[in-house]
């Protein structure tokens, strides 16, 4: 009689003969079972990542804005955020957290869940100049974002202090002249728009002007105002209030024409200054390895919005302009301009103070 058993590695005996028994192997039914369970886990887990994108959003989103309440970004970002709820079915909250020209709130961004629930609306600054300043910064703004969309661009203006009767650009190079290292500015920040507009503005003009950096670009504006510094460069809507209210002097815009929305108002170049143009954006961006379906949700959402004429209006009257782009242009963007300023700064010799 012979013996016969599933398991080889067991030997049975028949007389003085050993023999291996034959049949499947204790270790490949568990290989097997093990496999089969992995793959109906990794299927199990597809299906709810793949759930949970389709179900997105199914609560509230919050939209970090690493500056000022005030700023032109965040009037931008509370407008667009406001639209975007609407298609989106959540709440999308804007949070306001200033610090380091941004580096603070956007660090915050780039460490969070890549889920599509906490997602930044930064300037352009934190991600093509503040870098280009930096010697070490904890985050990179390339590898730790995924675009999402360029939402709208800002017209920019310089601003003095109304007691010194500033008429236009022209006047504010010739005090300068006058009299190196007397005339101070404001700014939101080292390396921020307003740091670096005004740094570009006095190398290309021989200016020696001292620059003050403050917390945040509205706090910037209400500097000028209060005559703690002469001047600054401001995006429009962040300071418009304060031009409404004869709180500032709007002296010229940074554009290449002058804008329809403050007629009368020469461009820099046509004011006696060398030619000199300067914007800044507000874009959407989300932590590294967002699953490109969130992305592609929040940027619908983003242009749905940005199309809007009652938004398009409110936008245009802060003189913010609507864009809206793929996210794919936002990236080919950022590394563009992180290029371009690197080379401003350099030839131009700005240093953080």
């Amino acid at each position: 009689m012979k013996a016969w058993t599933k398991n080889p590695a067991v030997k049975t005996t028949t007389g003085s003969t050993q023999t291996l028994a034959q049949g499947p192997t204790v270790k490949g039914v568990l290989t097997r079972t093990l496999r089969h369970a992995l793959l109906a886990a990794c299927a199990v887990a597809g299906g709810y990542t793949a759930a949970a994108q389709a179900a997105y959003p199914d609560h509230a989103i919050t939209m970090i804005v690493p500056l000022a309440a005030g700023s032109a970004v965040d009037n931008a970002a509370r407008l667009v955020a406001q639209e975007m709820a609407k298609d989106l079915g959540v709440a999308v909250v804007v949070e306001n957290q200033p610090g380091a020209a941004g580096i603070i709130g956007a660090d915050r961004v780039s460490k969070a869940t890549p889920d599509g629930y906490t997602i930044g609306g930064f300037n352009d600054s934190i991600l093509t100049m503040v870098p280009n300043l930096q010697n070490a910064m904890p985050w990179d703004p390339v590898r730790d974002f995924t675009p999402v969309s360029l939402a709208t661009t800002f017209a920019w203006a310089l601003v003095t202090t109304p007691s010194l009767h500033y008429k236009s650009a022209a006047d504010l190079v010739a005090a300068a002249r006058a009299a190196p290292g007397k005339l101070h500015y404001g700014s939101g920040g080292i390396g921020s728009p307003q740091h670096i507009a005004m740094a570009l503005f006095a190398a290309r003009n021989g200016l020696d002007i001292v620059h003050v950096p403050y917390k945040g670009a509205s706090q910037a504006a209400v500097g000028v105002a209060a005559g703690e510094v002469q001047a600054a460069f401001e995006a429009v809507p962040t300071v418009k209030s304060l031009v409404d209210g004869k709180k500032l002097d709007l002296i010229g815009v940074c554009s290449e024409k002058e804008l329809a929305s403050l007629p009368g108002v020469k461009t820099i170049s046509e004011s006696g200054s060398v030619p000199f143009t300067f914007e800044s954006w507000f874009v959407v961006v989300a932590p590294k390895k967002t699953p490109a379906p969130v992305v592609d949700r929040l940027n619908a959402a983003i242009k749905k919005a940005l199309a809007n004429p009652d938004l398009q209006q409110k936008l245009a009257a802060q003189g913010a302009f609507p864009r809206g782009s793929s996210a794919k242009e936002l990236g080919d963007l950022t590394k563009s301009q992180l290029q371009v300023y690197k080379k401003l700064i350099d030839d131009n010799h700005i240093k953080v103070d």
